[in-house]
Parts: structure tokens; C-alpha cells; sequence
């Protein structure tokens, strides 16, 4: 500083040319610095959340790829969506002709999956089933009373682990008029409980039918036709007789 005319004054230390450079920083720590400033959170609010991102890269993918495949397909976007359509109407088709798929079971599970239950308790719950029009449960229910009521007649032994099929076999040998019935029956159970198909109040109509009559039915002794074949031949030796 100085004095001059009674005013003070500051003087400058340097002075510098008007063909020097400003003052600059180098740039390293130039991009250092604007990286830092750009962290802050201020300039990140209206940022997209990683669930936007990561909709937009699968969008911006499915778009890629549909343009590939309508560059690769005549006609272009149109015989794209053509031929889109086309799949769709066949799987549409084969799905209201086959129905659901299901898993066929390599053999049919246990008939009794519970605690043991009268045969009564089964024609209980499966009357309270049929009222409320669940038929699916009804027939479960009904076909485990017809079982449950022939193993309480001794008609049947009385084995946890037997499967409808298995019951079906074992009585159709011992009530022999009924053994398409108890055939029958043991298919629709395993329609409805293994093979996801809806049953209809008609089938439980005649499982209903089936479990009245085998009520009233009684089996077939094992030794009536060897007890007729002696009786016959004693008729024929009398006949020849005379």
C-alpha cells in the first residue's frame, strides 16, 4: 500500500499480462471436485427408482426382440402379431378342449387319510356336503361310507392303507352284482380327488344309489356252487334211474 494525495491506496503485488491464461485447476482434481458436487442429494431427487430402471431395461428388451423377430417374420410388425394371435387361438383351443392339465398319479393314494369315522359319520358329512352343492366332497365322503360300511359288516377287512381301486376289487368279489357299480364308483373317486375333474350331482346320485343297496345286499357264499353241483348230479342219477 501507499499514500497518495492523502488517499491510501493498494497496490497490486503482480501484475499480469493480457496474454496469460486465467487461473485454472487441473483436471484431475477439476473431475474430482464436480463428482463430489454431483453425489449430493439435491440433484438426485427426481431420479428414476431402481423399479422404473429396471422396467425400463425390460421394456427396452422386449422391444429389441419384437423387432427382431418382426424384421425375421413376412410381413413385418403385422404378420408378427398375426401369427402371436394364431398361437394364442391354438393354446386357447386346446385348453377349453383338454381342460386343466393335471399330473396323472402313478397310483392312487389311500382312501382314508383321517382319524377312523363310522360309516355314518362319512353319510353325514357327505349329506352336509351335497346340501351345500359341493358334489366333489360328497362323493369322497359317500364312497369312504360305502368302504367304511363293508368293512363294519365284515365284508371287507379292515386295512388303513386300502385305496379305492383296492376296495372296489375286494368287494366286487364278494357282492358280484355290484361290481361294475363299485368299479364305477372307485373311478369317480379318483376322478375327483386325483385327477382334478368336477363331479356332478347325477354322480353323486348314483354312489347315494349304490350305498343303499349294498346296505340290503348280501354276498355271495363261496361254496353255493359247489353245493348245486352234487344236488344236480344227484337229479340226473335219479332221472337215469327211472
Amino acid at each position: 500500500m501507499r499514500l497518495s494525495g492523502g488517499v491510501l491506496t493498494a497496490v497490486p503485488l503482480g501484475w499480469r499480462s493480457a496474454d496469460e491464461p486465467p487461473v485454472t485447476l487441473p483436471r484431475d482434481p477439476a473431475r474430482e471436485a464436480a463428482r463430489r458436487e454431483l453425489s449430493k442429494g439435491m440433484y438426485h431427487e427426481n431420479d428414476p427408482s431402481w423399479y422404473e430402471r429396471a422396467m425400463d431395461a425390460f421394456w427396452d428388451w422386449i422391444d429389441k426382440l419384437f423387432g427382431t423377430a418382426s424384421a425375421a417374420t413376412p410381413g413385418g410388425a403385422i404378420g408378427l402379431v398375426v401369427l402371436v394371435l394364431a398361437v394364442l387361438a391354438l393354446v386357447g383351443a386346446l385348453w377349453w378342449r383338454l381342460g386343466t392339465p393335471h399330473r396323472t398319479p402313478v397310483s392312487s393314494a389311500r382312501l382314508f387319510d383321517d382319524r377312523p369315522r363310522s360309516a355314518a359319520e362319512h353319510r353325514a358329512a357327505a349329506e352336509a356336503q351335497a346340501a351345500q352343492g359341493h358334489w366333489n366332497q360328497a362323493v369322497q365322503e359317500r364312497m369312504r361310507a360305502v368302504v367304511r360300511s363293508l368293512e363294519e359288516r365284515a365284508l371287507l377287512d379292515v386295512r388303513p392303507g386300502r385305496t379305492a381301486d383296492e376296495a372296489a376289487s375286494e368287494a366286487g368279489r364278494v357282492l358280484p352284482a355290484h361290481a361294475d357299480r363299485l368299479s364305477t364308483a372307485a373311478r369317480d373317486f379318483d376322478d375327483v380327488t386325483y385327477g382334478g375333474r368336477a363331479a356332478a350331482e347325477e354322480t353323486y346320485g348314483h354312489l347315494a344309489a349304490l350305498d343303499d343297496d349294498l346296505e340290503r345286499a348280501k354276498p355271495a357264499l363261496a361254496g353255493s356252487s359247489a353245493d348245486s353241483t352234487p344236488s344236480t348230479a344227484n337229479h340226473s342219477r335219479q332221472g337215469a334211474a327211472e
